[in-house]
Formats: structure tokens, C-alpha cells, sequence
């Protein structure tokens, strides 16, 4: 029973890969493990997983993890690193979408609320207009 739950949950949560699930992502990196048990290079394997999968993110992962690998650098910090850059590219694209809301929102703002607006508000100034109109024209 805890088992089933276990399993309903992991196919239920997302990565923050843009729709990668978490159970894809670790079928990836099974994959890597059993070609470098295989014989083949890691360096290789984790390229080809990179190009399998096709997200930017996972191909800058993969160079950092390569590059700390032939430059003796810790991981951690390449990753650290990595983490921080990651956070400013999403918290730019936030800052883009942002600045671009107030433009979608002309044409529906202009479109729609603007003449509900202008006829609530003008309403009662167009009737008495009207209703001094007919009294000066009628004598009233």
C-alpha cells in the first residue's frame, strides 16, 4: 500500500524541467549509469542523455558537470554557481513577461471596460442634458 502511494506521488510530481517528470528524469540518468557500466565514457553518456532530452538546462548541467570533472573543481561549487545563474535567467524571463502584461491588457482594457465606463458614468449627465433639453424646448 505505502509502495503504491510512493509510486502515485513521485508520477504526480514535477521537476522543474518544463514538464519532465521526475520518474523520466531518473530513467535518463538510469540510462547514463548502465552505459558507463557498459564501458562507455561518462563524459559521453551524459552528452548523449543531454541531447536525448533536448532542454538547455540539461545540456549547460551536463557541461558542468564535464567540465568540473576535467578540471578537478568541486561539483558543489560548479553547481552552486550554476543554481545562481539558473535563478537569474527565470527571475529575467519574470521581469520580461512582466514588462509585456500591461501591452496584452490595452487592447481588452480599451475594448471592453472603457465604453461599460463611459456609458455608466455619462448616463445620468446625458438624461439631464436630455431632461433640460425638453424643458426648455417645451416650457416645462
Amino acid at each position: 500500500m505505502a509502495l503504491r502511494h510512493r509510486e502515485l506521488r513521485r508520477r504526480s510530481f514535477r521537476s522543474r524541467f518544463r514538464g519532465l517528470t521526475v520518474t523520466e528524469l531518473s530513467q535518463a540518468f538510469a540510462r547514463v549509469i548502465q552505459e558507463v557500466r557498459l564501458g562507455k565514457l561518462r563524459r559521453e553518456a551524459l552528452r548523449d542523455m543531454a541531447d536525448r532530452i533536448g532542454l538547455s538546462e540539461m545540456t549547460s548541467f551536463v557541461a558542468a558537470v564535464i567540465q568540473s570533472e576535467q578540471l578537478g573543481v568541486s561539483l558543489s561549487k560548479v553547481l552552486r554557481i550554476q543554481s545562481d545563474q539558473m535563478r537569474v535567467k527565470r527571475r529575467q524571463l519574470a521581469e520580461e513577461a512582466a514588462h509585456k502584461a500591461p501591452l496584452k491588457m490595452l487592447i481588452p482594457m480599451t475594448l471592453l471596460i472603457f465604453p461599460s465606463l463611459i456609458i455608466v458614468l455619462m448616463t445620468p449627465a446625458a438624461l439631464r442634458l436630455f431632461q433640460s433639453a425638453l424643458g426648455g424646448m417645451f416650457g416645462l
